[in-house]
């Protein structure tokens, strides 16, 4: 066996690569974990006692240089190929990067944030993953309250409940458990509930939701508000309407349409030749919810919008399929590249 590996060893220190089937070849019959040294290790426990430590140095050594030999091939394989890799002439120029482009929905979002700021509101951000309280019962959402039904939930864990907020009204909660009026605020994020996915719904989307709270706040100061907002966002022509509706946190409620921009309020199969698409939620603040927060109702009021970023992208670009916006498909994002 002593012959065997000194013999073993004289090949190894002689072994020369020119190619890499030939270093393939190499780590086969030597380094891989089925190679002839492993073989040798798996027959030294056959050795007599008396050679062992012969043909354990032996055996060491025989291994040693051939990782070694190893490391030599491959440090010059690679200087091959970076030698390969340069271009004949080096005054070239370099290949262009190509610059990436802002996605249609930080587009909206960044838009939407802009105009509200214009008149006042402030950024406010939380969790996403939030507990019950805020995300739920602070909002007049008690528990087996059937207006839970109305947003299907991931819940992490039970016992507290902690959740993927369903809106960012978690935000406005968190802010007023901390603030006192006036408060003016708009709470962008994204926000999760369990649908199936689909061209119209998706599990996790991003929401704009506002509110201002201070003294003799009124119905008609939110329809003034909302009014600039359509017509910043849609153009000077857009007309709104409210409708009344039904949310657990505010009273009263209302949906929000705005004149199709298509049709121009005509009629047409985008606004389902209604003339009209619902683009948000709003109303007066529950005084419950004030009290919920420790803000005195009968001192303060307020207003509350929310909206959805992925419906004013579709009332702007025309995307026909919600699942575009989260597969990354470079084609459909650099149509938005000139976009700011």
């Amino acid at each position: 066996m002593q012959e065997k590996i000194q013999q073993l060893i004289k090949e190894v220190e002689s072994y020369i690569v020119e190619s890499a089937e030939q270093l393939d070849a190499y780590k086969r019959k030597f380094t891989n974990k089925k190679g002839i040294i492993t073989d040798l290790f798996k027959e030294f426990k056959n050795v007599p006692r008396e050679e062992k430590r012969t043909v354990g140095q032996l055996l060491n050594t025989l291994k040693t240089k051939a990782q070694e030999k190893l490391k030599e091939f491959q440090a010059a394989a690679l200087a091959n190929n970076t030698q390969e890799d340069r271009p004949d002439d080096l005054t070239l120029p370099g290949d262009a990067h190509t610059l990436g482009a802002r996605h249609p929905l930080s587009i909206v979002l960044n838009k939407i944030v802009s105009l509200f700021e214009k008149i006042g509101f402030k950024v406010a951000e939380g969790p996403e993953i939030e507990d019950d309280w805020h995300n739920f019962e602070a909002l007049n959402f008690p528990p087996n309250h059937p207006a839970r039904d109305m947003q299907d939930t991931f819940f992490v864990q039970r016992n507290p409940d902690w959740l993927l907020r369903t809106h960012t009204s978690s935000v406005q909660i968190r802010t007023m458990e901390k603030n006192q009026p006036p408060i003016r605020i708009l709470s962008p994020g994204r926000v999760y509930r369990n649908e199936a996915i689909s061209a119209r719904a998706h599990c996790f989307f991003h929401q704009v939701e506002g509110l201002y709270i201070d003294k003799d706040v009124s119905f008609a100061d939110m329809k003034q508000v909302l009014l600039y907002f359509a017509r910043e966002m849609f153009g000077d022509n857009t007309r709104i309407r409210l409708r009344p509706s039904y949310f657990p946190f505010t009273e009263i409620s209302a949906e929000m349409d705005v004149s199709c921009g298509v049709c121009n309020g005509q009629g047409c199969n985008v606004c389902k030749y209604t003339g009209w698409t619902e683009i948000m939620g709003c109303g007066m603040v529950d005084p419950h919810v004030l009290d919920n927060c420790g803000i005195d109702s009968k001192v303060y009021s307020g207003y509350a919008f929310g909206m959805g970023v992925e419906r004013i992208a579709q009332m702007l670009y025309k995307v026909p399929d919600l699942r575009l916006y989260s597969q990354n498909d470079i084609r459909f994002l650099k149509q938005f590249e000139k976009i700011q």
